[in-house]
């Protein structure tokens, strides 16, 4: 795999098939932090390309203070908040949480009960986790999800790490009295 450095110099160089890789690389980052924040699909779509239509044009600005993926999360999270201030659409806990999410899952070796038992955990997780405020869905996915740091995701949200910790602590919290609240412990674990 290319490095970053030399991956925006192909870029930069006018090599197109550098730019697919490097959207393919980044892809499921911006959509994480899309689908997180923006309810409606055909909005995700449009913002995704949006975003690395940005990322694209401020290439050459890219200055490697951070890494190229707090950078491409910073754009993402940016655009999102200005799409939702512009468009004045509702939050996304603001509406009911039927959408489909992003998370696929992956082949492995579980026999057929054990991929159902686990896939109705990670179902009803998802399902909850859309219920909570944007910044703790948003910490939620960066932290576990796309494995971030404290500091990378405070970058990417323009926040002190302490808030970081402090909403990603609050938001497992949050996650954990739902999930009590609304299933008993034994439905959970059987």
């Amino acid at each position: 795999m290319t490095d970053d450095r030399s991956l925006i110099e192909r870029i930069m160089a006018g090599d197109g098939d550098a730019f697919k890789e490097f959207v393919s690389r980044y892809q499921r980052l911006v959509s994480h932090i899309v689908f997180r924040m923006v309810a409606n699909n055909s909005d995700r779509e449009d913002l995704c390309q949006d975003i690395f239509i940005k990322v694209h044009q401020n290439l050459g600005g890219f200055r490697s203070e951070s890494k190229v993926s707090t950078w491409v999360g910073r754009i993402a999270y940016n655009r999102c908040l200005n799409f939702l201030e512009k468009k004045r659409v509702p939050l996304y806990e603001d509406i009911c949480s039927e959408h489909q999410s992003l998370d696929t899952v992956e082949g492995s070796a579980e026999t057929p009960y054990e991929f159902a038992e686990s896939s109705d955990l990670s179902r009803l997780l998802r399902q909850e986790i859309e219920t909570l405020p944007m910044h703790f869905r948003t910490i939620l996915t960066l932290y576990h999800l796309d494995e971030m740091t404290y500091g990378e995701i405070a970058e990417i949200m323009n926040m002190p790490d302490g808030t970081v910790k402090s909403y990603l602590f609050r938001g497992r919290r949050m996650l954990k009295e739902r999930l009590a609240a609304k299933y008993d412990r034994e439905e959970l674990y059987q």
